[in-house]
């Protein structure tokens, strides 16, 4: 089992930044043989893949709406995963969820890994 707790979330201006974070823990957690991802779902509507970033963190992904300003990152030695989001907008306002798996492909092409984090809220005013 593995407990995902996001932090970091909050309210920022449109053009600001916040950088979340998500500490894993976990009986006997072997954090690097996790991929990681996060989600986020704003009011109304689905959730959705934000970005993945593989055990090693040698390969990440983004969806094409946050290429460029958000950045995928992971810290083996501290169990943690971080969310840098740069040049923020409006439409990026949603609860993003910290995700954990054992495939990329699945964080990545279906609906994420076995394990949720509880979210963290960002709101981003214009």
């Amino acid at each position: 089992q593995v407990q995902l707790v996001e932090s970091g979330g909050g309210l920022v201006q449109a053009g600001g930044s916040l950088r979340l974070s998500c500490a894993a823990s976990g009986r006997n957690l072997q954090f690097s043989s996790y991929a990681m991802g996060w989600f986020r779902q704003a009011p109304g509507k689905e959730r959705e893949f934000v970005a993945a970033i593989s055990w090693s963190g040698s390969r990440t992904y983004s969806t094409d709406s946050v290429k460029g300003r958000f950045t995928i990152s992971r810290d083996n030695a501290k169990n943690t995963v971080f969310l840098q989001m740069d040049s923020l907008k409006p439409e990026d306002t949603a609860v993003y969820y910290c995700n954990a798996g054992l495939s990329l492909y699945t964080i990545q092409t279906t609906s994420g890994g076995a394990y949720w984090g509880q979210g963290t809220q960002v709101t981003v005013s214009s």
